[in-house]
This record gives structure tokens, sequence and C-alpha cells, in this order.
């Protein structure tokens, strides 16, 4: 695709949102069976799509990670299938309102109303393509799919799947488009249509943002990397704690709320340490010159270390003298997603609770509750690490933005 191709898919895009205002919002619900039932239909076509770009994958020797993050079976198959069920049953994020009227006699609203035109650029998981879809068109957007090279079958099927949806339904097609996954210019081109894509979403690893950031005419909202951290606080429950640590790192390594840091409080580092590496066997421990006197056969971490999201089965740890140093830590360290204390001190987990500053912060569990699925918004176009329009995990009602709608009988201005 050239650039000029881009833009013209743009501007499809922006005439099929401008079009899906005008008539196509009651339409929406009929799109979710729509896209359930083919999704069902096609589970056979999908698994032989993502079968080669698995093979592509492993030909390429990609990570474990990687290859989790791209794998589409039958259970994630039924996972998108339930996630499109749960959107179509969410409480319309679009028309809701607020209003008062003036002292002048205005009657004024302020109503939800969609973007228009997202740019959705993202790597490795093609489930996110189904996710952004059914979250656009449930909040009354257009959305422009760019995938990782790496999806490129797997993505090109489920982005037929979503049109063959809106066609049946009676939705114009310009309401989800795919660039060429295979042509990094493929960014450089969608990021520059000023006037024509109303937002852009990056959701990959820190290359991507970067670049994203420094090219784009757009408004970007970034879901960058996961560095998210635990605290174990003195008084943490530590077999509890173990639990916890063990569920957060090992469960899914691959995925952004997984946990890359440990931090330990220094008063229990001799007695909790040894008890951490006998339950993350199969994880490679990165020491900080304090833990390694405790763990002395460890590998010890350097500088980068704790700035690293490693999406794999390794751990930095860092030995701390108390709270304020594990916040200072922690704040200098992030990458704003999501971080957690172990803790049974009611004032330290609030302190802590209040003191860091990430999207998401949690008290006594996982950093992978940090999901848009299990905050009850059915799923997520990603984890916001902004602080503007929105934070944290991103669901329809975040997809809005709004107008504001003033009904008069004849006021002028004195």
């Amino acid at each position: 695709m050239t650039e000029e191709q881009v833009q013209e898919t743009a501007k499809a895009a922006q005439a099929a949102a401008a079009e899906f205002r005008k008539s196509g919002l009651s339409k929406r619900k009929a799109f979710y069976v729509a896209l359930a039932r083919l999704l069902e239909e096609n589970r056979e076509a999908i698994k032989s799509a993502n079968a080669q770009d698995l093979a592509a994958a492993q030909a390429n020797q990609l990570s474990d990670a990687m290859m989790d993050r791209l794998t589409l079976g039958d259970g994630r198959i039924d996972d998108l299938i339930q996630a499109v069920g749960e959107i179509e049953l969410f409480e319309d994020p679009l028309g809701a309102s607020e209003g008062r009227r003036l002292e002048n006699g205005l009657m004024l609203q302020k109503v939800s109303v969609g973007i228009g035109v997202v740019g959705f650029i993202y790597e490795s998981r093609p489930n996110v393509t189904i996710d952004a879809v059914a979250l656009c068109v449930k909040s009354g957007n257009a959305v422009i799919l760019k995938g990782g090279k790496e999806a490129i079958y797997s993505n090109e099927i489920l982005s037929e799947i979503c049109i063959k949806a809106l066609k049946e339904v009676g939705l114009p097609e310009g309401l989800v488009s795919l660039l060429d996954c295979s042509d990094r210019a493929m960014v450089g081109y969608l990021v520059r249509q000023e006037g024509l894509v109303d937002l852009v979403i990056p959701r990959g690893g820190h290359g991507l943002i970067r670049r994203v950031v420094e090219e784009s005419l757009v408004p970007v909202i970034k879901h960058d990397a996961g560095n998210c951290h635990i605290y174990v606080e003195e008084t943490a429950n530590q077999a509890e704690a173990l639990e916890i640590i063990r569920n957060a790192k090992t469960q899914r390594p691959g995925v952004c709320n997984a946990l890359e840091s440990l931090v330990v409080d220094e008063s229990i580092a001799a007695e909790f340490l040894p008890k951490l590496k006998e339950a993350l066997a199969d994880v490679e421990l990165r020491l900080c010159e304090k833990s390694l006197k405790y763990l002395p056969e460890g590998t010890p971490a350097t500088a980068d270390d704790f700035y690293t999201e490693y999406l794999g089965l390794i751990l930095s740890v860092k030995s701390v003298s108390g709270l304020d140093e594990a916040v200072n830590h922690v704040q200098e360290h992030s990458s704003g997603h999501t971080e957690a204390i172990l803790t049974q001190s009611l004032k330290n987990s609030e302190l802590f609770l209040q003191q860091v500053d990430s999207a998401v912060v949690l008290c006594n569990a996982s950093t992978r509750f940090s999901d848009g699925g299990q905050f009850g918004l059915g799923a997520e176009i990603g984890i916001s690490t902004d602080r503007l329009h929105a934070r944290g995990p991103m669901g329809a009602a975040q997809m809005t933005t709004y107008k504001y709608v003033v009904r008069g009988d004849g006021q002028i201005r004195g």
C-alpha cells in the first residue's frame, strides 16, 4: 500500500463513521450476534491461518513469550466469542448525558459520542483484532488496524470476519480496515493522517511506542511496556505472598501485566528470599547487591535490569530499607502500568496506594488482575499508561468523547 492508499482508507473510514452516526447505531446489537456466530463458524479456518503464523514465528525463532501471545487455540477463540457477547450486553456508552438549565433559560446537555476514526497499531496478539473492532463499534468509532507481520494471516482472517459481520447487518464496511501488516511504513503513513484519523493507539514494545509518539500528527494514547512491581512489605503473610508472586510472574509471563520486578523489605529478606528461590525454581532471579547476600549463587542485576520488561521467566529483585525506599524505587523504574503491595499493615498499604502513581495499584493481589475483562469491561483495547483522556484498561466507555448540546427558545447574548 502507498501513502495515498492509506489516505483513501482513512477517508473511507471517516465517511463510514459519519454514516454510522446517521443510521447504524441501532444495528450494533445485530453486529455482535453475527460476529460471534462467524467466529464459531470459521473456527477451523482461524486456527489454520494462525498455524501459518506460528510456523513462520518458529522458523524465525521468536521467543516463547511471543509465541504465546501469537497463539489462537480453541480456548482463546472461545474467549473471543465470550468477549463479543459481553460487549453486546454492556450499557450503551453513547448518548449518556448530564444536563442542566442555565439562568438564561438555555438547556445544556453534555452527551457522550464516538471519537471518530481510531488508528490502532499493535504487535503479536491477533486476538486484540476482535477486541479492538468490538469496542470501537460499541463506542461509535471506525477503526483502522495495523497489526504486526508475525500475525499477518491471523489478522487477515479476523478482520475479514469482522467486515463480513458488518455487511450482514447493513453497517458500512469502512468501519473496519486492515493495513498491510508486513510493511512497517504503514505506521508512518497512518500517524500522518491529520484531519482524517482522530486518535492513534499504539500497543506494543517501547520502540513502537516511541516511534509513534515522535512521528504522529494525530493525538496518541500510549499503551506502553508493563514493567510491573510487587513490594513485599515486612508484615506480609509470606506464604500468601509467594503464591501471589508465582501467579503474577509465571501464569502468563509474556503479557503486559505480568510481574517483572520484585521489591523486598530487607528486614525479611534473609528469611524470604530463599523461599522465593524455591517457589520460583523455573525463574532466573537478577539480584541487587543487598539481595545477593542472601542468595550468593544468584545472578547480579545490572542497572538496566530494573527498567526491563522481560516478558519471560526472569525477575529482577531489589531489597529496600522500608516503605519510602520501596516507593522511590518503584517510581523511578516503573513504566506507569501496574504495581502492588503485599502487607498486613493498613497504614503502609494506604500510603503505598496513595503515593505510587501508576495506572493500576493493588494491595494483596496479583498484578495479573490489571485487565479489562477482570475489571468488568468485557474486553479492552489496551491498558493506557497515559494520564489524559483515559488511564488503565480502556473499554468501550473510554473510547468515547463528548459534545455539548444546547437547546434554546430564541435567546440572544447581551
